[in-house]
């Protein structure tokens, strides 16, 4: 008999207010996950002993999202994989969905819709630009969580240790091997960021880093912008 399929890898940093809810929700599935593994990079809070606390497998990292996903990959063994943040809420009905998806087949990878916390109308704009960007270009990013199958991430050649845009990068090389569909429902993600610098200043940031990562700017720059915007 076939243990649990799926292996969860969450990167994690300063996250010990939000980590345990996640890690909550997962336990609730054991017959589906088999591995959570948490990749703390260096948080000076709690992050790493309420992910120890959980059950999860803790690892160590510098803050770099692209190497902590190639970490925790590394250090599981179950033959699917679902990337998320350590932010993120799954929604009602999470794992027969999971389950389903992977009883499918690796002919094709998953991410979640995507749903941000927060009463703003301009955040359901948001929401609904992200969904039409997936239909039709099939381009999920990291806070929508990926599904996939460890054949396909080794086939397109894994993750790249990238400090940003490390979620853009697989996607575009994933696209071309197999189609990226969206689950139906929807993952809901904490809405600090857009709350802090508003709905379209937060929008106009994420896409001049994604611009300027398209003409060849290297991520450790953008990365580096990212750190130091001081309306962050």
């Amino acid at each position: 008999m076939t243990g649990p399929p799926l292996a969860v890898v969450i990167p994690a940093r300063q996250e010990a207010a939000r980590l345990p809810g996640l890690l909550a929700q997962l336990a609730l599935a054991p017959q589906l996950v088999a591995e959570v593994v948490v990749v703390d990079a260096d948080s000076d809070d709690a992050t790493a002993l309420v992910a120890r606390l959980a059950g999860a497998m803790v690892l160590r990292s510098g803050a770099n999202r692209g190497l902590q996903l190639v970490l925790g990959v590394a250090a599981s063994k179950s033959p699917w994989l679902l990337l998320l943040h350590a932010d993120a809420r799954l929604p009602a009905g999470w794992a027969p969905a999971l389950a389903a998806a992977v009883a499918a087949g690796d002919r094709q990878a998953w991410a979640f819709r995507l749903a941000i916390d927060g009463a703003d109308p301009a955040l359901r704009l948001v929401e609904a630009a992200v969904w039409l960007r997936c239909l039709w270009r099939q381009l999920p990013y990291g806070d929508q969580g990926l599904l996939l199958s460890r054949r396909q991430l080794e086939a397109v050649g894994g993750i790249l240790p990238l400090p940003l845009m490390e979620d853009l990068e697989l996607v575009q090389r994933l696209r071309r091997q197999v189609p990226i569909r969206l689950l139906p429902l929807a993952l809901r993600v904490d809405g600090r960021r857009w709350r802090r610098l508003g709905v379209l200043r937060t929008s106009w940031i994420n896409w001049r880093l994604r611009r300027a990562w398209r003409r060849g700017v290297p991520a450790s720059l953008l990365a580096e912008f990212y750190r130091r915007d001081p309306r962050r």
